[in-house]
């Protein structure tokens, strides 16, 4: 990213180098519509998506973008996650491939309804 401090998400994505910029709008994309009543701030410099409390952050970095639902939200798709980079809270997307969309939006889900319902916290 830029030296220059993004102060909305649109001016973060807009400041993405180019090979970023795609995934950053596609993933947004998605999270916005399991989540279209959440609103989008920077947290930490990067996109999140908020509704009750932190959703989703999502951030571009230089060969992958990252996408952080938290860990609990990751457990039940491990075997699936299994070909992708992962954290503890965070998976690595890498900008050569396809974003596996049904996979992430499956994963959103599980967050949203875990937030919605059990009210979950965000860093565990």
């Amino acid at each position: 990213m830029p030296a220059s401090k993004p102060n909305t998400v649109d001016e973060y994505v807009d400041m993405a180098p180019d090979y970023a910029r795609e995934k950053l709008n596609e993933i947004r994309s998605l999270l916005k519509s399991i989540a279209p009543n959440a609103s989008e701030e920077l947290k930490w410099g990067q996109p999140v998506l908020i509704e009750k409390r932190i959703l989703f952050s999502y951030a571009a970095f230089k060969s992958h973008l990252r996408f952080m639902p938290t860990g609990p939200s990751l457990e039940p798709f491990r075997k699936e996650l299994a070909p992708y980079k992962t954290g503890k809270d965070t998976i690595q997307f890498p900008y050569d491939q396809p974003l596996p969309e049904e996979l992430i939006k499956r994963i959103a889900e599980f967050r949203y309804r875990d937030v919605m319902e059990n009210d979950a916290r965000w860093m565990y």
